[in-house]
């Protein structure tokens, strides 16, 4: 994939995460919790489960864990498509935006060794000194 199109969806996510909480403005607590589906799903709920995913997808893919415990994909009960009573608004808004906080920087530090590494083979900045002079051990 081409440099356009990886920074294309990036930005598409991130307008995408912005859309998501706004869909919450404005809505009492009783419309954010409210059943909307027979499985329960809420939209505070649709929020902590796409901060939930994002944070385990990103942090596997980028090999930076989240650096909170999350659930394993296999052991989840569904739990995380409602807002529990215990959990506030706030809280699950602040844990998405910590999600997409670590999402970009892992995607950020990945694409920084990627760089590096391309440097680095092409004996630019960053590259030991011995493999460039064909010195060392």
């Amino acid at each position: 994939m081409d440099e356009f199109a990886k920074e294309n969806l990036h930005g598409r996510l991130r307008r995408d995460r912005k859309a998501l909480l706004w869909k919450l403005d404005g809505l009492s607590e009783y419309d954010v919790r409210r059943p909307l589906t027979a499985t329960g799903t809420n939209l505070l709920g649709l929020v902590k489960h796409v901060a939930f995913v994002e944070a385990r997808y990103f942090g596997e893919v980028f090999d930076r864990p989240f650096p909170q415990p999350l659930p394993r994909w296999q052991d989840s009960d569904g739990s995380d498509l409602w807002a529990a009573e215990d959990e506030t608004r706030d809280q699950i808004i602040g844990f998405y935006r910590q999600a997409w906080e670590h999402s970009d920087e892992a995607r950020a530090v990945h694409r920084a060794r990627i760089e590096q590494a391309a440097r680095t083979a092409a004996g630019g900045v960053g590259a030991d000194a011995a493999s460039r002079t064909g010195c060392g051990a």
